[in-house]
């Protein structure tokens, strides 16, 4: 009996080639402990990242975890979807067996504001999507903010965006929900591009997952196939890079980031910067921090730990 405390996780996401992985990873580790995943509208419509995320729970065996369907669409802004990257599905590539899991009647806000009233402010909010859903929780419900252990995102950057060249994809889908968790108060762990793209899912990775031989690392090398493909297309990447998973990396090894206290705000007056982080990593504005803000990521070590997860599922019969 181990007597590990295991990190209790909502994961909410958009899923998503890489929100998939970061299903897997947090599925599958024995020091976490995903009570739930909840869907938001982001890389496609929420009807169809809901599916996806049924999809991924179903391929790896875990249809205990359950699934909500959460926000369709932003707090204010008109709908973003990342549909020239994830394809028509949002899960273009693999092809998945009839579904049989069913998404669960709560609403995700609700499945959010319910699990952290009932908590002993012991759980982590993981988002890997738009931050809609826990902004409108907080809104809905501005106690459970106290019950919130830490807010860790993948969203933002210091430096470039890529929709923008202010904004990622996440944060301008919704920046005021993001300006809503930005300003709740709680611990918040930001993985922006700045450490994303230093994490390309190169050939060479993809081949070295191959060799796992699991059913999870079979649904990986699927799931590159598409994911590689558009990244390289849209960006010239030599590979995708796994955004989502970074977020998952660090709550299994705090290691494998390195990050700067810092005050962030996100900007949601302007037209050309709309969506931006504005970090200050340099302490120019001596304003009062609020941000732990990645600004490196130990590549080799993440793709350990990529891999020792991906390992943990059982054998594939390919």
């Amino acid at each position: 009996m181990s007597d590990i405390k295991k990190r209790k996780i909502i994961l909410d996401c958009d899923p998503g080639h890489d929100d998939a992985v970061a299903i897997m990873m947090a599925a599958s580790n024995p020091g976490i402990e995903l009570l739930g995943v909840t869907i938001v509208s982001g890389n496609q419509t929420v009807e169809k990242t809901s599916l996806n995320g049924l999809k991924v729970l179903q391929w790896i065996g875990k249809g205990d975890i359950p699934c909500f369907q959460g926000c369709s669409r932003p707090m204010i802004r008109e709908k973003l979807n990342a549909g020239d990257i994830h394809g028509e599905t949002g899960l273009d590539g693999p092809v998945f067996p009839p579904l049989t899991l069913k998404i669960q009647e709560k609403h995700a806000v609700n499945f959010i504001i319910d699990t952290l009233m009932e908590s002993d402010g012991d759980i982590t909010m993981v988002t890997t999507g738009p931050m809609t859903n826990l902004g409108m929780a907080l809104r809905m419900k501005p106690e459970i903010a106290d019950k919130i252990q830490e807010i860790v995102l993948m969203g933002g950057a210091y430096t470039n965006g890529n929709v923008t060249p202010a904004a990622e994809f996440n944060i301008i889908a919704d920046a005021d929900a993001a300006y809503v968790c930005f300003t709740c108060g709680r611990p918040i762990r930001m993985m922006g591009l700045d450490i994303t793209r230093k994490v390309l899912c190169t050939p060479d990775i993809v081949e070295r997952m191959r060799q796992v031989g699991t059913i999870a690392s079979d649904l990986f090398v699927d799931l590159m196939g598409h994911f590689c493909k558009t990244q390289y297309e849209i960006f010239g990447w030599a590979g995708g890079p796994l955004h989502d998973p970074c977020t998952i990396a660090y709550l299994i090894n705090p290691d494998v980031i390195k990050s700067k206290y810092v005050n962030a705000t996100i900007d949601i007056r302007s037209t050309e910067s709309y969506g931006r982080t504005n970090c200050d990593m340099f302490d120019y504005m001596k304003k009062p921090k609020n941000c732990h803000v990645a600004y490196d990521i130990d590549a080799d070590m993440f793709w350990d730990i990529v891999e020792r997860e991906l390992a943990r599922y059982p054998k594939s019969e390919k």
